[in-house]
């Protein structure tokens, strides 16, 4: 993680951590970055940056500042408005855009906000431009061979201009309607929409493909985003589904990277059950490319011991999707994803997609004409307690240095042994350090979480 990106962009509450002036900096910077590149490959013309939000109130803010830095170091932004994070990376990848930006918090509260940056193939920017990014934050900036106090302002026919792009997000609705292999007539399905970036976008595809829509928090105000629902908060949905007597449901997070889904009886599919389920239709049908699904470490136990059964390799890394899309590219792999709902289907996109995924989960079951509790029935998870320790910058590096830590977690994975295991690891996205215990016995993994959160917490004086 660098100084002010972690795993997924800049995020930090609005006007405390992250500020307009932060984003007209980042804007200044790319705008003028970008730019000089094309400048000294021979290119005179002006750069051009994809720009997104989810509707937090803060986002507008954002919006404005970021757009007025690009302007002023002469590119052009183009202003999806209210738009998901996979709508940004889709418009960049396909429509020769140097980069793209989604200010989003994700899942995160209402008073936190986030810019992530999209490369111009629509995946996440690469860790050099960000650390020039930082550099510049912190005035410090050395690059084309000199050092950079400040950078030179666009002058007369060559300042940027915004342009309003809402043509861009609807060419992505139509993209994900054309990948609707299987007609939804007669299926009821609900969506909860998270009050967030799914509002403008998810029933129109659903309906497109004749499903009948029942959607829930789909009323943004500014502050309501994430607030007891979608993916984050799933039991509305789940109640939803139940009385409604509905087929399916699919819980989106703020800015609709991923997805979580319900089935008919209103269980839960998380992550893993859904990339388990991808992942065996892909090898029946001999289309797991490597034989291989990619997920973190902090996929449930349940998933890899379904995929040792089936005969199906498991590549597993660091927490979060841009190291998941790193191991799948590397190794032409095409599906993976995380526990939370990020899930990459490399045949189509380049980030995690939840309206992608709920598309393709539902055409599956279609396809083979089973309900969505058969889909969920196929990985068996294991009981899991997680649990979140309250750190900042400074706890999370005293935790990381403690020996005394250590020990008890490799002594709880000893006592655990094959049945389950610990993972203890600091957030890259909120001031937290996170645990994971599984196990067979919920009893013992509960009361092992509740050791180490209890340990952390002595150390760090929580």
């Amino acid at each position: 993680m660098g100084r002010y990106f972690g795993t997924d962009g800049f995020r930090g509450e609005a006007n405390v951590d992250l500020t307009a002036d932060h984003a007209h900096r980042v804007g200044r910077f790319l705008g003028w970055y970008y730019g000089e590149l094309k400048r000294r490959a021979g290119d005179e013309t002006p750069v051009r940056v994809v720009i997104g939000k989810d509707t937090r109130r803060s986002s507008y803010m954002l919006e404005y500042a970021l757009a007025a830095g690009l302007v002023s170091s002469g590119a052009d932004a183009y202003l999806l408005h209210v738009t998901t994070t996979p709508s940004v990376s889709y418009v960049a990848r396909t429509e020769g855009f140097d980069c793209g930006i989604m200010i989003s918090a994700s899942h995160n509260p209402y008073y936190d906000n986030g810019i992530k940056l999209i490369s111009g193939t629509g995946e996440k920017m690469d860790e050099s431009t960000i650390a020039l990014i930082e550099d510049y934050l912190d005035g410090k900036l050395e690059v084309f061979g000199q050092t950079w106090q400040q950078l030179p302002l666009a002058q007369r026919e060559h300042i940027g201009r915004t342009v309003d792009y809402v043509a861009g997000r609807n060419r992505y609705v139509g993209r994900l309607i054309s990948l609707g292999m299987f007609s939804f007539k007669g299926m009821k399905v609900g969506l909860d929409c998270a009050n967030g970036s799914a509002w403008t976008i998810a029933k129109s595809v659903f309906d497109a493909l004749g499903a009948k829509t029942y959607v829930i928090n789909d009323q943004p105000d500014g502050v309501n985003i994430n607030t007891d629902c979608g993916s984050t908060h799933i039991e509305g949905l789940q109640l939803y589904v139940r009385e409604h007597h509905l087929d399916v449901g699919f819980a989106f997070d703020g800015d609709a990277d991923r997805c979580l889904a319900v089935d008919e009886n209103g269980n839960i599919l998380d992550g893993d059950q859904m990339i388990a389920a991808v992942a065996y239709d892909l090898k029946e049908r001999g289309e797991l490319r490597g034989n291989t699904a990619v997920v973190t470490v902090m996929s449930n136990l349940g998933f890899f011991r379904y995929c040792e059964s089936v005969g199906i390799d498991v590549a597993s890394t660091k927490v979060g999707d841009r190291y998941v899309l790193e191991e799948m590219l590397k190794n032409d792999f095409v599906i993976g994803g995380e526990q939370s709902g990020h899930i990459i289907m490399r045949q189509y996109a380049t980030t995690g997609d939840g309206q992608l995924s709920a598309l393709h989960l539902l055409s599956m079951a279609r396809r083979l004409g089973w309900k969505l509790s058969r889909v969920g029935a196929l990985m068996q998870r294991y009981p899991q307690v997680l649990a979140n320790v309250r750190a900042d910058a400074d706890a999370k590096a005293k935790y990381a240095a403690d020996a005394g830590i250590a020990k008890l977690i490799e002594d709880t994975n000893k006592a655990l042994d094959r049945d389950g295991r610990v993972l203890v690891r600091p957030s890259g996205t909120e001031p937290l350090i996170r645990v994971m215990v599984e196990g067979k016995d919920f009893d013992v993994i509960n009361k092992a979480a509740v050791d180490i959160c209890d340990a952390i917490k002595q150390l760090i004086g929580g």
